[in-house]
């Protein structure tokens, strides 16, 4: 992976500081010295790719489709498992039921309309993981795997929304949601040193019920799996390999300042490995944007205002995907910029140039940064 290094003094003390490393540790890890300007590959108006993106190694993004997973499941000491947001999931408990193949479709029929993602009902965030990210001690979603496998209940789990042709869609405008994925009933157990699925279509019995077991890796915060396709998948990079992600997501929206109106599906959304330690916070300007960000130094940084504990902190407060009455259309903001600390401990500003292309099409997301 490119690094990029800074030329402290002559070859000689490079080596001889090289030469302390021992032969199975990496080079002490620095920012890169000049600014960059940065393509997010989000692939147009249905934002069919999450771009996982390390602000030092920021030309090796990884990318995948929105739809190549379904849950990711916690290589840490917790048992705990998350659902795929970007697609719109959600999860519902099965009443009475321990036993996965004596559930049938008709009886989870009456539970299909409630766990969905935008009925304007605040009590559907159950359904979902929170979006801030703190999945440890979240008491929506999945529940954490209980040791004792009688404990662990059978879930309805809607699998969210395909990722629709790209065709008819207007200027400015975005299209996210496809065709229904379907449902699966799922229930999960602990194994060594990971887990257990078990998982089947609504009406599958004995043999049609199956069963995978996920292993912990523990160089990852997740290791994802595919319920389509039954097989596991990799998606986000490396532990301390990825600052920010650019991907649709499922947030609760707001129709007053404190009235909740449940879980929504947003586009144009950033989020920021919280879990290893990447904080973010903005930077408001009254003046010149150019200016500010341009005298914006590391002196100036103010510790005590970064967002460690929710991964939106960025999130969609870089852009309106509403405009405003003097201009109607989703454009950038240009009063503001940001400060981020990355998953190593460095400091980088950023600010966000463009989410269109030069023919007005949304998902195309450009921004530049430069270390502090």
């Amino acid at each position: 992976m490119m690094k990029y290094l800074k030329i402290f003094s002559v070859l000689s003390v490079m080596m001889a500081a090289q030469s302390c490393l021992s032969a199975d540790e990496d080079p002490v890890p620095v920012p890169p010295m000049t600014g960059s300007e940065v393509n997010a590959k989000i692939g147009g108006p249905t934002e069919p790719n999450q771009v996982w993106i390390d602000l030092s190694d920021y030309t090796n993004p990884a990318i995948n489709k929105r739809t190549d997973w379904d849950l990711g499941f916690y290589t840490g000491d917790e048992y705990r498992v998350i659902m795929n947001g970007s697609i719109a999931m959600t999860v519902i408990k099965i009443p009475n039921a321990s036993d996965i193949s004596t559930v049938k479709e008709s009886d989870v029929a009456s539970l299909k309309d409630i766990a969905q993602v935008g009925t304007f009902d605040a009590a559907n965030m159950k359904y979902v993981d929170n979006p801030n990210g703190n999945f440890l001690t979240q008491t929506s979603g999945i529940d954490a795997v209980k040791e004792n496998d009688a404990d662990n209940p059978v879930y309805l789990i809607n699998l969210g929304r395909e990722i629709p042709s790209a065709s008819n869609i207007g200027t400015g405008s975005v299209s996210l949601s496809g065709d229904a994925r379907g449902w699966k009933k799922i229930q999960i157990l602990r194994a060594q040193n990971g887990y257990k699925i078990r998982y089947a279509d609504l009406n599958a019995t004995g043999a049609n019920i199956k069963e995978y077991i996920i292993t912990k890796d523990s160089e990852y915060n997740f290791s994802f799996f595919n319920l389509k396709m039954g097989t596991p998948v990799k998606i986000q990079p490396k532990k301390k390999k990825w600052d920010l992600a650019f991907t649709t997501f499922t947030n609760e929206v707001f129709m007053g300042p404190t009235t909740s109106a449940g879980s929504y599906f947003y586009a144009d959304f950033i989020t920021t490995n919280t879990l290893n330690g990447v904080g973010a916070y903005q930077v408001t300007v009254t003046g010149s944007l150019e200016q500010a960000y341009t005298a914006f130094k590391l002196k100036d940084v103010e510790p005590a205002k970064f967002v460690f504990n929710d991964q939106r902190a960025i999130g969609d407060k870089w852009r309106t995907t509403t405009g405003t009455a003097a201009n109607p259309v989703p454009f950038v903001y240009a009063d503001r910029f940001f400060v981020l600390k990355d998953a190593e401990g460095f400091y980088f500003k950023l600010r966000f140039n463009k989410m269109k292309d030069d023919n007005g099409n949304r998902g195309y997301t450009n921004f530049e940064f430069e270390p502090l």
